[in-house]
């Protein structure tokens, strides 16, 4: 017995499915375009990693090498509660959830950018890169295109806090 031919549809999942997973694989290829010279001086730094992820451990491993202070990883059963708690607006999301102090770090965010917002002592909750896009820190691939990092409030509202 031959096995059946693939549907259009199993075929387009299934291409969807090896691009989003490829993009966990990690790889720190873009790591070294990402380094900053100074480092941030948060007293608080907690990050959430989505279980099993790659590009989480590699966005902690990144985002480690430019604290002060140690980050501390955790992986909670239910990360959309933890994104839910800390009022993430859903179009905003992404696979991990670092708090730097008083701020929500959403996403495979810059350096460059959350020390941005440190120095700017923005009045908002937070910021995120929403999705997984390649060539950002802790993912691999290259840069295709702009990054808009949104800045959000505690009201779930948000807007562009920087273009890349």
């Amino acid at each position: 017995m031959s096995p059946e031919p693939l549907s259009r549809r199993s075929m387009i999942v299934a291409a969807g499915t090896t691009v989003a997973l490829a993009g966990c694989l990690g790889g720190d290829a873009t790591r070294e375009e990402w380094t900053v010279p100074e480092s941030l001086a948060a007293t608080h730094a907690v990050q959430y990693n989505a279980p099993n992820c790659d590009c989480c451990n590699e966005y902690a491993a990144y985002l480690d090498d430019h604290l002060d202070d140690e980050l501390d990883v955790r992986e909670p059963a239910d990360i959309d509660a933890v994104k839910r708690e800390r009022g993430i607006p859903s179009d905003l999301d992404s696979c991990h959830t670092v708090e730097l102090d008083d701020y929500v770090i959403e996403g495979h965010v810059p350096v460059e950018v959350v020390g941005e917002l440190f120095e700017r002592e923005s009045d908002v909750a937070g910021i995120a890169l929403p999705g997984m896009p390649a060539g950002s820190p802790g993912m691999g691939g290259e840069k295709d295109g702009e990054w808009t990092v949104y800045a959000f409030d505690d009201d779930g509202e948000y807007e562009q806090f920087i273009e890349l």
